[in-house]
């Protein structure tokens, strides 16, 4: 080959590549990209989250100092491997007990940085630093005007050295892709909200930089737009493990040490977000579908979402709350509860505790989504397990639950049922009604239950006061009916006499002495299970739901 023809083959090869490029990065950033294209915000719906705060919190419980001991104790280690998650906490509960603080101060003010923000993937392997600057930044609000805690010489180290994000230019697309895939939300929050409270308090503290003041640079009006993205169109990944625990406590930084505004915009989020644990919870459990990471597919832990973490020693402070409380994972985010100025609104509080009467709620995640079904009460609660909207979607769907006020804590232990097949992307586990839920795929029942009443069609269980289980299953099919009743002889009577036919039983439910159910097991991805009740005209499209919807205390809510 010539060297001309040769040049023309460079030549062409670049201009392929390049060409390819310009085509193929946009769609493969799209793809691979774990965050939202469009936020489409939602309607809120007639089920508003409670604001209204009376209730006089202590300011600590047994639980909340176990938390800091279980930090206080841990050794400071090595930065580069223990810096993003164990030693900003372990240096936070040192300077909240006022411990070792001689130690930990000698060893804050010889650290540097040890990576960079944002996400970390092949291109960008030492990312990841925001997880640190929201643990470290904190420990400035709250003891950077303390020099008998925190050191005059630590204090100058942590703002300079070991905060370096400071101005108004926020990171939105992860690092190195060309600035085609934006960040995630909790990596957003972690990273511009460090660097927002960074210039706020760099501007309370005499700095006259334009570039630190948040209004004038434009952070501020940024982030508040950020966090009403996420208020109207809800969290993208709603129930993510592992990271809605990062997004709520950088939710918790800015509401504890933000402007008046950003206060509260943070808090008005907070509320929403914990509104939706209250009633998708029951004694301190919740299995909700979930958005992220597949490899957390196959957890059967009912407490292993990481809200709990912060649920339980908030409800620990009630003046009268539960006694006794446990905490056995997620110490990592618990320790936010323990400094934090935000608690709960009364409302939310009292349902977290106890579910006062029945009610059935549904919310919407917007578009290419799945929406989460409720139906609970005093003792149980009823919980749909979603839909895998493609593998491009992140959605984990689950099995729905049936949990009962009987401290089981797996799985396992509790009435569940999914379908067709074992693979969660095949599911549309969205069958929950009121008291009822249907899938594709037969009933498991727990080990140690044992039927007290049943015929070729119907199992009955009593399982507490006042509450019978009538179940039907086959390999496709299985229903679930609760029955309020002390007699489960009785219950299956019923049951039999309203529903004796099995093969109308595929496709129709009729609640004795109540509405008829019409669903498809096999519904599309993209509908819900439930049909028709009645002659009511249902709403399947769970793309379009508001945010939440449904009816409280058995009547429906205020519009």
């Amino acid at each position: 080959m010539t060297k001309r023809n040769r040049r023309l083959a460079i030549r062409l090869a670049i201009c392929l590549i390049v060409g390819f490029g310009l085509w193929g990065l946009p769609r493969l950033a799209s793809y691979v990209g774990a965050t939202r294209r469009v936020a489409v915000p939602l309607k809120p719906g007639n089920v508003k989250a409670p604001t209204q705060r009376s209730i006089e919190w202590r300011d600590s419980s047994e639980l909340t100092e176990k938390i800091l001991q279980y930090w206080s104790a841990k050794p400071l280690g090595d930065w580069q491997s223990k810096g993003k998650i164990d030693i900003p906490r372990a240096l936070m509960a040192r300077f909240m007990l006022r411990q070792d603080l001689d130690a930990a101060n000698a060893f804050f003010v010889k650290q540097e940085p040890w990576g960079n923000p944002g996400s970390t993937w092949a291109g960008h392997p030492n990312g990841d630093y925001d997880f640190t600057l929201a643990g470290l930044t904190p420990i400035l609000f709250l003891f950077g005007e303390d020099p008998e805690t925190l050191y005059p010489e630590t204090r100058d180290h942590l703002i300079k050295t070991l905060l370096p994000l400071d101005g108004g230019d926020p990171i939105v697309t992860v690092p190195r892709t060309f600035g085609l895939v934006p960040d995630t939300e909790n990596h957003l929050l972690m990273t511009e909200g460090s660097r927002y409270l960074k210039n706020r308090w760099l501007m309370q503290h005499g700095s006259q930089l334009p570039k630190h003041d948040n209004i004038a640079n434009g952070l501020e009006a940024w982030l508040l737009n950020l966090i009403e993205e996420l208020r109207s169109a809800g969290l993208y990944e709603f129930n993510s493990i592992p990271y809605e625990g990062y997004t709520l406590t950088a939710l918790l930084n800015l509401e504890a040490f933000g402007s008046a505004e950003v206060q509260a915009s943070a808090r008005e989020l907070l509320d929403q977000l914990n509104w939706a644990y209250a009633l998708s919870s029951l004694s301190f459990r919740r299995y909700p579908p979930f958005r992220r990471q597949y490899k957390h597919a196959g957890d059967t832990s009912l407490s292993g979402d990481r809200h709990v973490a912060l649920i339980k020693p908030w409800i620990s402070l009630l003046p009268e709350g539960p006694t006794g409380l446990r905490l056995k994972q997620s110490q990592h985010i618990a320790i936010w509860a323990c400094w934090s100025t935000y608690r709960l609104p009364d409302q939310t509080a009292k349902w977290i505790v106890n579910k006062p009467s029945n009610y059935f709620v549904r919310f919407g995640h917007g578009p290419d989504s799945s929406p989460e079904i409720y139906s609970g009460g005093p003792g149980y609660l009823l919980s749909a397990g979603g839909v895998n909207r493609g593998s491009q979607s992140l959605i984990v769907a689950r099995p729905i639950t049936l949990m009962l006020d009987d401290g089981a804590n797996d799985l396992s232990k509790v009435l569940h049922l999914s379908g067709p097949g074992e693979d969660f992307r095949h599911w549309n586990n969205t069958g929950v009604w009121k008291r009822f839920a249907v899938a594709a795929g037969p009933v498991q029942i727990p080990a140690n239950w044992r039927p007290d009443a049943q015929s070729d069609l119907w199992a009955v269980y009593h399982r507490d006061q006042g509450q019978c289980i009538g179940v039907h299953s086959n390999k496709s099919l299985g229903l679930v009916h609760l029955v309020h009743s002390d007699d489960p002889k009785q219950a299956l009577a019923q049951l039999q006499e309203a529903n004796p036919n099995a093969k109308r039983l595929q496709t129709t439910f009729k609640i004795p002495g109540g509405e008829r159910i019409h669903y498809d097991v096999h519904a599309e991805h993209d509908r819900w299970v439930i049909q028709q009740v009645d002659n009511q005209i249902i709403d399947r499209n769970y793309d379009q739901w508001p945010a939440m919807q449904g009816t409280l205390n058995d009547m429906p809510c205020a519009n």
